[in-house]
């Protein structure tokens, strides 16, 4: 399949679109000035000298790339000069900052001149330039304007003459995948085939005897030994072809499957395909939290083992729920089926969106499940019981930006006269053979009309995803049949047919499969897309004493007027605090959605009767 492209999408008011708006017009400019009042922008100078302020740091030109292209992805859907202003000055010192030879790099420009390419396991020079590339081809997409392009051209042609298997080349890859899909990027917008092979040699090179990093010094101040263990960390434990399970560090994995994914769909690997298939079971089946999270543990902000999923130490970051959507996205192209999409909307609707506050202001870098906040002096940071400004390492505040202001790429993918239907969002769809307008308020409400205007007579097909959480829908009243997973819908269309999908929406009760300890005789309540979880602000403290009887009698109602509109789930319950149970009315709220109300303690799994 083939995403449409982005300009195809346009969302109208709803779900989305107000969380479009709200980065645009509150995110953006936030983040744009701790981008200055940190010193990441001014890095680019190239004027810091020994002993100053505001050392660059190893990844800040990744901060820098990700929020030009979440301004980019802005500028694609609403004209914005003071917003496109900030970023030709930005584009201007990076393309002066560029060496001759092409190469780009803040730290090693300035604060560490001779050590180009010498730490490539730890001091992420590819991982930063690879933002830089999406940068470059967003602006591009957005803009017209090639000179970033051209910039970020140079320095893929510097990598390219730096890295390979020919003589005198470096036969290393990066620490921190990100390059591999970047360079995916590049080579579709420029049609050059070398940025293609490039990130084929990184993929097939990770994980080859002798192991590159073992000959390395270590990062920058770093003097960790190299072992097992970090090989499994970055994911070069062996060739990723030979990997069966996740583990390392959860963004890196993230993000070369999801280039893995990109290379698999140009080349027609199917080798490569397998194994994306194979550490894509790993990651939903044994090692996903229920909102979508992966990471388990703040060592290495990484996998653990098979179902352990622990709640208040879970630490489920906001990066790598962005990169399992677009891993999920990647898999989606390669195989059209609606368990791909299942797993990307649950991830978008709860393990990204609670990464942000309802203000656009405040960010979670740990997305835990459970939070006690007499706990937080033992927490270690980013991981927090509040949503913080800004973090030293800024990673997930614009991840999460450039995620929901690109998400036109997602709803949608074209397969020949298909147009299948992956997410649903209010707003309008265009496509070389009609146009589709979508009217709903999901997630809040279960109906989806669709209206379809054919460009000329003729006949295609129409496939909605049916999510898995739904087991009644209904097409014009009807059942319909599947095809792994979506309703394919082929007919000679009328001009202002309509199609209406039903998508009902009862409170679920999720058990937790039987191997995760942490939640043996627990529930958790989910509605459409959305988990729910119980906060103090509602149920008062001690939220472990609070148990759900199996028939408890569960109820959804909208609130207009509570954390900015959201449908709560209400009904009774019991609390025990000392073996003698009353009856207690309780409120859950979206996932996504806590910690708005100030500091307390947030619950998703109950416990069970």
């Amino acid at each position: 399949m083939t995403p449409l492209s982005r300009d195809a999408v346009q969302f109208r008011d709803g779900f989305w679109r107000k969380r479009q708006e709200l980065i645009r017009s509150v995110t953006l400019p936030a983040q744009y000035n701790w981008l200055r009042r940190t010193g990441r922008i001014e890095a680019w100078r190239l004027r810091w000298r020994t002993g100053q302020a505001r050392q660059p740091h190893i990844f800040w030109d990744s901060d820098i790339g990700k929020w030009i292209e979440a301004a980019s992805y802005s500028l694609m859907q609403q004209p914005d000069p003071a917003l496109r202003r900030r970023v030709e000055r930005i584009i201007s010192l990076i393309s002066r900052a560029q060496r001759r030879d092409g190469y780009l790099n803040t730290y090693f420009t300035v604060v560490e001149p001779g050590k180009r390419w010498t730490n490539l396991r730890g001091a992420h020079e590819l991982y930063c330039a690879g933002h830089l590339m999406e940068a470059a081809v967003a602006w591009h997409e957005a803009t017209g304007d090639d000179r970033l392009l051209k910039v970020l051209c140079r320095y893929a042609d510097h990598i390219d003459r730096t890295f390979g298997r020919g003589p005198g080349m470096k036969r290393g890859y990066c620490g921190h995948p990100e390059i591999e899909l970047a360079l995916v990027k590049l080579y579709r917008t420029t049609g050059e085939k070398r940025y293609l092979q490039l990130a084929e040699y990184f993929i097939n090179e990770r994980g080859r005897r002798p192991h590159y990093f073992a000959s390395e010094p270590g990062a920058p101040g770093e003097e960790v030994p190299v072992t097992s263990a970090i090989y499994q960390y970055t994911q070069s434990h062996c060739s990723v072809r030979e990997q069966r399970d996740a583990v390392g560090h959860a963004v890196r994995a993230m993000y070369l499957y999801a280039g893995m994914a990109d290379v698999a769909r140009e080349t027609g690997d199917r080798s490569l395909a397998a194994a994306c298939r194979r550490l894509w079971d790993s990651v939903t089946h044994r090692r996903m939290y229920v909102t979508g999270g992966i990471g388990s543990t703040r060592q290495g902000e990484a996998f653990t083992f098979d179902y352990d999923l622990p709640n208040e130490t879970a630490y489920a970051e906001t990066c790598a729920a962005v990169g399992l959507v677009l891993f999920a996205h990647r898999m989606l192209q390669l195989d059209p089926d609606a368990r791909y999409a299942d797993v990307m909307e649950r991830a978008l609707y709860n393990g990204v969106l609670s990464g942000i506050s309802l203000d656009g202001r405040r960010f979670f870098y740990a997305n835990p499940l459970a939070v006690v906040p007499d706990n937080e002096p033992f927490l270690q940071p980013p991981m927090a019981v509040e949503r913080q400004a800004w973090f030293d390492c800024a990673c997930c505040p614009p991840n999460l930006a450039r995620l929901v202001l690109s998400l036109g790429d997602y709803l949608c993918s074209t397969q020949r006269d298909t147009l299948y239907v992956h997410l649903y969002a209010a707003g309008t769809v265009t496509t070389q053979f009609a146009r589709f307008t979508t009217e709903t308020d999901y997630p809040w409400r279960e109906t989806v009309r669709l209206t379809i205007h054919p460009r000329r007579p003729g006949r295609f097909t129409l496939a909605l995803r049916i999510p898995g959480w739904c087991s009644d829908a209904t097409i014009d009243g009807r059942a319909p049949k599947l095809r792994r997973g979506y309703a394919i819908l082929t007919r000679n269309w009328k001009p202002g047919e309509r199609v209406d999908l039903r998508l009902p929406m009862p409170v679920m009760r999720l058990d937790p499969h039987p191997r995760v300890r942490q939640n043996a005789g627990c529930v958790a309540l989910q509605r459409g897309p959305l988990l729910y979880c119980v906060e103090e602000k509602d149920c008062g403290p001690y939220l472990h004493q609070i148990i759900l009887p199996h028939d408890a009698k569960l109820t959804a109602r909208f609130e207009p007027r509570l954390l900015r509109g959201v449908t709560v789930i209400t009904g009774l319950a019991l609390r025990d605090a000392r073996g003698r149970p009353r009856r207690i009315r309780f409120r859950a709220i979206p996932y996504f959605a806590w910690g708005n109300r100030g500091r307390g303690e947030m619950r998703v799994w109950l416990r069970q009767a």
